[in-house]
Order: C-alpha cells, then sequence, then structure tokens
C-alpha cells in the first residue's frame, strides 16, 4: 500500500495485518483517482472507516485542503496517525474516533460541508445504503461534492428514494464496486 501520485508520491504506508482491515487496493485507489481526476486544494475531505488512512492521505498527496478521518476502531486510528506523520500531513487532518452515525450526525451539528466523502465500511456491516441516506440526510455534501462508497459488489447501495435527487455511477473491480454519488442540480 503506497502512495500513487502527488506529495510523497510511492512513499509505503503502514497497515495493520490480518484480516480485521481491509485497505483499499493501489489498483483500485489508482482507478478511483483517474475517474475523479484533479482535485482541488480547497477540497475537504472525510474518510469514513479510514483504516490505515490510506485513501483520505491519497486525497491529502493529490492536494485537497484538509482530511477528517473516522473510525471506530483505536487501533486503526493509530495507524491514521503513523502514516500523517510518515507523511507529514498532521496539519491537514483531523482524527476523530467515533462510529459513523455519530459521527456524520457530530459533523453536520458542526456546519461542516465536504467536498468528498469516501466511505469503505466492512462488506459484513452491509450498510452502505444506510450510509448515504445519513450522508444526504444530514447534508454534509457541498455543492458539486461527491460521496464515494467502497462495497461488496453484491451490496445494494442505490436507493430508489435517491432517483431524484442524486447522479449515480458505480464501477466493478473483482469483488469490489466503487460508487459515486452527486448531488442532482434539478
Amino acid at each position: 500500500m503506497r502512495i500513487i501520485s502527488g506529495i510523497n508520491k510511492g512513499k509505503k504506508l503502514f497497515a495493520p495485518e490480518g484480516m480485521s482491515v481491509r485497505p483499499t487496493s493501489d489498483k483500485i485507489k489508482e482507478s478511483l483517482f483517474n475517474i475523479l481526476g484533479f482535485i482541488d486544494e480547497e477540497s475537504v475531505v472525510l474518510d469514513l472507516f479510514a483504516g490505515s488512512g490510506n485513501v483520505g492521505i491519497e486525497f491529502i498527496a493529490r492536494g485537497a485542503k484538509q482530511c477528517y478521518f473516522v473510525d471506530s476502531s483505536h487501533n486503526s486510528l493509530s495507524f491514521v496517525k503513523k502514516n500523517l506523520a510518515l507523511c507529514q500531513f498532521e496539519n491537514k487532518s483531523k482524527v476523530i474516533q467515533s462510529d459513523y452515525g455519530k459521527a456524520i450526525e457530530n459533523l453536520s451539528n458542526m456546519n461542516l460541508k465536504f467536498d468528498y466523502i469516501f466511505a469503505d465500511p466492512p462488506y459484513a456491516l452491509n450498510c452502505s445504503a444506510k450510509i448515504a441516506k445519513l450522508i444526504f440526510e444530514n447534508n454534509l455534501l457541498a455543492d458539486d461534492g461527491m460521496l464515494i462508497i467502497e462495497s461488496d459488489k453484491s451490496e445494494k447501495i442505490f436507493e430508489e428514494e435517491f432517483e431524484s435527487i442524486i447522479k449515480y455511477k458505480e464501477k466493478i473491480y473483482g469483488r469490489t464496486r466503487i460508487s459515486i454519488m452527486m448531488l442532482s442540480e434539478d
């Protein structure tokens, strides 16, 4: 697992061993950022289920102004902090230990808006549709913001209730589905 592009390109990041954390692979991460293209230097990012911080750190390396890293696991967040220190990105980050529901509610109460929200919950939780619903209900996306959810390809994410409010795109990589949602301009 490494930084694909930008500042610290090629730097290897730390990740916990075992199957408790499933970092986004370099191949999927590279494909995702090819789809996203240029990351504006004023972008604010939310990395939900941050794990090792791999994806949020890639956003910072590519120019994002700030990234909020959220995970309920103290162990995972220790790796996030270690990787942020390794890359000297501590001043561009906020690390929050919380479950995703409480974090979404608290960030909404702080009136924060995110240009990119990346969520990579454990596949077994099967909660991607719930995450999308909470994010839209709590109005966390900035205008032109993108919600990106990594899930098992068998998990249904797009709900009919979102039909009138979002644009939706997805890509499948092996057993992984990357879903990208944006608020509709209508």
